[in-house]
């Protein structure tokens, strides 16, 4: 057995963690495909999560710069962040409101992005065109969702988290089977 077999049988013995998260993202896509009260408050509390994860990483990264350039800059966005995660975790129906304000923007930058990224492999991938209609279809949101009411906003913000959480979901209980078949073919 080589040491690439036994680290990938080490590795999946926990494959069904993974169907877990994957169960546990599909309880908050149904949560948040509610449309109501309780899917504002899911969301708010999911960027309260959110930022204490961006938190954490930032901290790890400031340990991590052993010489001090970005340790200071690290820190204060921990602190942001952590700040950031308090407001959504205390009041996350207006953390929901804040971002459902920003959309059209977020949107805007998604779309621009994934334009940019289909041009970019164009050479080296013959589906390169799916990219590029993807970003033109979050340009067209993203216009729509700035010119709507807040409670339009709203609407697609929840549709885009609810769907998002769904897929997340299923790439979740996906990569556990294929883990777990893998380790078993090893």
């Amino acid at each position: 057995m080589t040491a690439t077999t036994a680290d990938l049988k080490e590795y999946a013995k926990g494959w069904w963690i993974f169907i877990v998260s994957g169960l546990v993202w599909f309880m908050i896509s149904l949560v948040v495909l509610r449309f109501d009260e309780s899917s504002i408050t899911t969301v708010g509390v999911i960027m309260g999560i959110v930022f204490v994860l961006a938190s954490l990483s930032e901290l790890l990264m400031a340990m991590m710069d052993e010489s001090g350039g970005f340790k200071i800059l690290n820190g204060i966005l921990a602190f942001v962040f952590l700040l950031g995660a308090i407001w959504c975790f205390v009041q996350p129906e207006e953390a929901f409101w804040a971002l459902a304000s920003v959309l059209g923007f977020i949107l805007l930058v998604m779309g621009i992005s994934e334009i940019l990224r289909a041009v970019v492999v164009k050479e080296f991938n013959p589906l390169w065109w799916l990219g590029l209609i993807a970003g033109i279809l979050l340009l067209v949101l993203a216009f729509w969702a700035s010119q709507q009411l807040v409670t339009a906003k709203a609407d697609v913000l929840l549709f885009y988290i609810g769907i998002m959480a769904m897929f997340r979901g299923l790439g979740q209980i996906v990569y556990a089977f294929t883990l777990h078949s893998a380790a078993k073919r090893a």
